[in-house]
């Protein structure tokens, strides 16, 4: 098998392994015929959504937002759709029906909640004394800013309705149980789509100095609105978060294991290198690089022929006006340091489907990267300091293009280290 077409086939398994279709019900409870109310967001939602009503009988009804694109037909649950990952009005109305429909439930009613990476920017129910335009704006600002998706997420609870444990307090005296789908280094169920059912460890004045740290401008309202306390999530220990329970049933750990076996079944030794590595793109990119060189002139830590796998979310500090996203900037700092290494191939993509600001889930490079680039006039110094690596591998026909995945794990990382 060709490179690209055994690390696309890697890919497909780590996809696989998180489909909803498979791990959804198996985690689901016991169908006694009582009324089962389904509420949810984020991008695997609608698919999750999906495989409850294929295994449930009983009576079921509810609603769940999802990324714009990533719906899937359901019958007995409404699929709304909406932005991702700067919110807007479609996902607010969404959010604030999913808060009416938990509440004024009896002790007897059972909530269940499908919740995968994206809920934050889909439920856009903003608190009091703040409008969607302020969350839009300082959504925005975190982005472009490199701040981690444990700072953002932090921020998103204290400015919200809904999150931060907030859902489940609403749905209070309800049981609450919540399937997840993981998209967050260290899989905490506090950070993944920013912990609508869970109790919040994280503060008002923490949300303050995130937004501090990246200088974020605030209007001077909520700045006060968060020194004073008055923006506060509910805590371990809180009463109306008894009757709440988590059940994580994918996660970015599960999907390399997949990956891992899916290459020893095609000859290769895999190496996973963690499922929570953070840092800026370009430079995680790099240290990568010196890993798969170490493997190809010295077998350490990994003898060829093998595959390194990462997952985790990297940022991007966007100083320049490009396109693209995390993924492909990752492979523009791996494809420059490799500079051409023989027998060294990569893949790196979004296991939602989409990368950033295009339609790609990631990109490929090959040792021939660099040499194709430079023959088309194509700089790839000019195009990391743009922002701008779409343009780049557009340019060469490298993206990869799959879709929507309708699940959601982060992302995927995985550089075969073949024989030169």
């Amino acid at each position: 098998m060709m490179p690209r077409a055994m690390l696309r086939a890697l890919f497909d398994a780590a996809i696989a392994a998180a489909d909803p279709a498979r791990c959804v019900p198996p985690c689901l409870p016991p169908d006694d015929g009582g009324r089962l109310i389904v509420i949810g967001a984020g991008k695997a939602s609608a698919a999750m959504a999906q495989a409850v009503e294929r295994q449930w009988s009983g009576p079921l009804d509810g609603l769940v937002v999802t990324r714009y694109g990533h719906g899937v037909p359901c019958e007995r649950i409404e699929i709304v759709e909406a932005a991702h990952p700067v919110p807007d009005v479609a996902g607010e109305l969404a959010a604030q029906r999913i808060l009416d429909k938990v509440r004024g439930l009896s002790e007897s009613d059972r909530v269940l909640a499908l919740i995968s990476g994206g809920g934050s920017a889909l439920l856009a129910a903003p608190a009091a004394g703040i409008t969607l335009a302020e969350k839009r704006a300082i959504t925005s600002s975190l982005l472009r800013s490199g701040a981690s998706i444990g700072e953002i997420n932090c921020v998103r609870k204290h400015l919200s309705a809904i999150k931060g444990g907030r859902l489940a307090v609403a749905a209070w005296p309800a049981s609450v149980l919540t399937l997840a789908i993981s998209d967050v280094p260290g899989d905490d169920p506090a950070v993944i789509a920013s912990g609508p059912t869970v109790a919040d460890p994280s503060t008002a004045l923490d949300a303050l100095n995130v937004l501090d740290s990246y200088a974020i401008d605030l209007p001077q309202s909520l700045r006060c609105q968060l020194e004073e306390g008055e923006l506060e999530t509910p805590k371990a220990g809180d009463p109306h978060l008894t009757r709440s329970t988590f059940r994580l049933v994918a996660s970015p750990r599960q999907m390399l294991e997949a990956a891992a076996e899916a290459a020893l079944q095609m000859g290769l030794t895999p190496l996973i290198l963690g499922d929570a590595i953070e840092g800026e793109a370009r430079e995680v990119g790099k240290v990568l690089a010196g890993i798969a060189l170490s493997c190809a002139r010295h077998g350490f830590p990994l003898r060829a022929p093998g595959v390194l796998l990462s997952g985790g979310e990297t940022t991007v500090t966007l100083k320049g006006e490009g396109r693209g996203g995390r993924n492909t900037e990752f492979l523009l700092g791996l494809a420059q340091a490799l500079d051409g290494a023989p027998g060294i191939h990569a893949l790196a993509a979004d296991t939602d489907g989409i990368d950033g600001s295009e339609n790609n889930a990631g990109a490929f490079v090959g040792p021939e990267t660099l040499a194709r680039a430079w023959e088309q006039g194509v700089d790839i110094q000019r195009h990391l300091a743009a922002n701008d690596a779409w343009g780049y591998f557009s340019a060469l026909g490298d993206l990869l293009v799959t879709g929507p995945t309708r699940t959601n794990v982060n992302d995927f990382r995985a550089i075969f280290v073949g024989m030169e």
